[in-house]
């Protein structure tokens, strides 16, 4: 017997039965070939009943890497239709014209409803006759015949996010004064052309959904109400309605972060959910198998999509189905592995899964046994400790780790105790259960020299000792010249904000200087205007939390936070000098220097590697490695990742 028996209930959406209520609404990933076959594969065999593939484009204006405007991809879709149908889950696909945002190149200009440039292509498109209306209607129709042809589930036509049918939709982005322009009913014609010409094409073959926005959080655009009409308007024409929120003005919107609260859309949606009929579809940040029950309990919605749960584990379903929910691996909603590599390195990740999108080369879980079983030491508990020693035990090595303070976790313990952090805690409160779990001898309080290590004649040692702090003044712009003042009483570095060492005296107005671009200073900011004091932030970098992977969705809530209090941010700065209630700051490598009143100074710099035990055993005739901090990289992606591969390579 299932926990939670409401989710693991058929549900007949049109024509497809699923087979339990979560689901996966599209996402971007930018695979393509095999490794789109095995990351949705992933999920199939993890129990999920739908899959929607990521939005492609119907039309050769707007291309995309799946060439759904042609039928070259019939022999793709043949392919991953079977491969996840044998796992019980069914595959629709998100169908779409890109828009404002899409399509622009040296001799060509996006089309959209109006000339008005989505805010991130800052292309102004052109606004669509009649004749490109026409064509892109029956593009959405063919599309559609595709995705039956090849075998596939059902069509999710895209009506939100800011592209085209929502351009059509939006009173901010459609100034037509034609048939498509003006009032509610013209604003919707376009979409009810594009649902009428999927159903000419496929009829009740397939099933046949539409994603409206709830709010978009577009100034002047669709709020809940409006969009309560439009949901009224498709219903008897779709077989489900998909609600999102957001669209490109605001985009951390799109990809809720853990800045928001878990279920963040469903207040927009009740308006919405209200006058639907059709099964209901909702997203955002719904990351566990509790929080997904008592929606469809209490009515809200019929499918749950738990896209980035999912992506942090494939296997969420089928462990919850074995009464085994304490071993599903939490999302931690940072969005830097997922969103934020994808847009920033053109591959979907995952903080906390090494396998995400990389299912084709990497297992979810070891699959494989070490040759031999070998007495492995891990020292340092982080999350980069915490993961070798996880993935070194369920592969048979005899694992022992030593913590020098009495918690296990590092620095992800620092960054969870911060406002708007505590999701980051997640993720060490699972690998430390996981790991006693696995009979890995954990000892706390236990530092460790070279003398003890090389006594306890382990056959290989892994230093994951994190990285502390300077106390030096250091700043990179000016890494010959410490700082000058550093050594002040009123000045701190950012960890004793979060309880390392003595706490210090807060006093007004405060003074963050951030020298890495981090959630380091963020936080440091947010704990400082939580006890009322002034703030300025005062950065090395251009903008608040520059070298985070894409700031609009991983940044921009906690900068609208910030600037909705005492706050003030300098960029491309340095520091001066500090005195007593000042520090002097300049344009980086101008003469330009201003004064800043300043009454607490906390200092966010780089951090210093903690390798004096790795340089200590050096020429003791042991196997050393490194992992996380201890290597230098920082951050909590490179630390989890570092210590499941050296896991799996030992």
């Amino acid at each position: 017997m299932a926990r939670y028996d409401n989710l693991f209930t058929p549900l007949q959406v049109g024509p497809v039965t699923l087979s339990n209520r979560i689901v996966r609404s599209a996402h971007g990933t930018l695979l393509s070939g095999e490794s789109l076959i095995a990351y949705h594969e992933a999920r199939a065999r993890g129990g999920v009943a739908m899959s929607t593939l990521e939005a492609s484009g119907v039309h050769a204006s707007a291309p995309s890497l799946l060439p759904l405007h042609s039928d070259a991809v019939l022999p793709f879709y043949e392919t991953i239709s079977r491969r996840v149908h044998a796992h019980g889950m069914k595959l629709f696909q998100q169908i779409y014209h890109a828009g404002a945002s899409g399509g622009a190149g040296l001799l060509t200009a996006p089309w959209s409803v109006s000339a008005i440039p989505n805010p991130m292509a800052q292309v102004t498109p052109v606004a669509m006759t009649k004749a490109m209306i026409d064509d892109v209607v029956a593009a959405f129709g063919a599309a559609a015949r595709r995705v039956r042809d090849g075998g596939l589930d059902g069509v999710d036509i895209h009506a939100s996010s800011g592209y085209l049918i929502h351009e059509f939709l939006s009173p901010a982005l459609n100034t037509r004064e034609d048939d498509y322009g003006g009032s509610p009913a013209n604003r919707l014609r376009f979409l009810l052309e594009v649902i009428a010409a999927v159903r000419a094409e496929v009829g009740e073959d397939i099933a046949v959904g539409v994603r409206l926005p709830n709010d978009d959080h577009v100034p002047g655009g669709l709020t809940p109400d409006l969009s309560a009409a439009i949901a009224h308007a498709v219903d008897p024409l779709v077989d489900y309605v998909s609600l999102h929120m957001g669209a490109y003005w605001r985009f951390h919107k799109l990809i809720a972060p853990a800045d928001d609260p878990l279920g963040a859309e469903m207040p927009a949606n009740a308006p919405i959910t209200a006058v639907v009929t059709k099964p209901r579809m909702v997203v955002g940040r719904i990351m566990t198998l509790d929080h997904a029950s008592a929606i469809v309990g209490d009515g809200q919605a019929e499918m749950v999509s738990m896209v980035r749960a999912l992506i942090a584990d494939p296997e969420l379903v089928n462990k919850a189905r074995r009464l085994e929910e304490h071993r599903i691996r939490p999302c931690i909603g940072t969005n830097q592995g997922c969103v934020g590599q994808l847009m920033s390195r053109g591959r979907l990740s995952c903080v906390v899964n090494t396998a995400a999108a990389r299912e084709d080369k990497v297992s979810f879980e070891p699959t494989d046994m070490a040759p031999r079983a070998r007495r492995i030491l891990v020292v340092g508990g982080g999350p980069a400790g915490l993961e070798a020693a996880r993935t070194l035990a369920m592969r048979g090595h005899a694992v022992t780790l030593h913590e020098a303070t009495g918690r296990l976790g590092g620095q992800a313990l620092l960054a969870a105790s911060a406002p708007k952090r505590g999701d980051v805690g997640q993720i060490v409160r699972w690998l430390a259960a996981e790991i006693d779990a696995l009979g890995v001898d954990v000892r706390l309080n236990a530092p460790l020299d070279a003398d003890q290590v090389v006594a306890m004649a382990p056959e290989a040692v892994i230093i994951a000792t994190g990285a502390s702090p300077r106390q030096d003044g250091f700043q990179l712009a000016r890494p010959a010249e410490p700082i000058p003042g550093f050594d002040l009483p009123h000045v701190h570095d950012a960890w004793t904000l979060f309880g390392v060492g003595r706490r210090p005296v807060l006093a007004g107005p405060a003074l963050v200087f951030d020298d890495t671009g981090t959630f380091e200073a963020i936080s440091a900011a947010d704990v400082l205007l939580a006890a009322g004091l002034k703030v300025t932030l005062v950065s090395r970098l251009e903008k608040l939390g520059e070298t985070i992977a894409f700031p609009p969705v991983t940044v921009a809530a906690a900068r609208e936070r910030l600037m909705s209090g005492d706050f003030d941010h300098i960029g491309g700065a340095v520091i001066r000098a500090i005195a007593p209630g000042q520090v002097e700051i300049g344009a980086s490598f101008t003469d330009r220097s201003r004064h800043i009143a300043a009454a607490t100074v906390i200092l966010c710099g780089i951090k210093s590697p903690n390798r004096d035990l790795a340089d200590a055993l050096a020429g003791r005739g042991l196997e050393v490695h490194l992992a996380g901090d201890a290597l230098g990289h920082g951050d909590l992606l490179s630390a989890i990742h570092g210590g499941a591969e050296l896991g799996r390579m030992l």
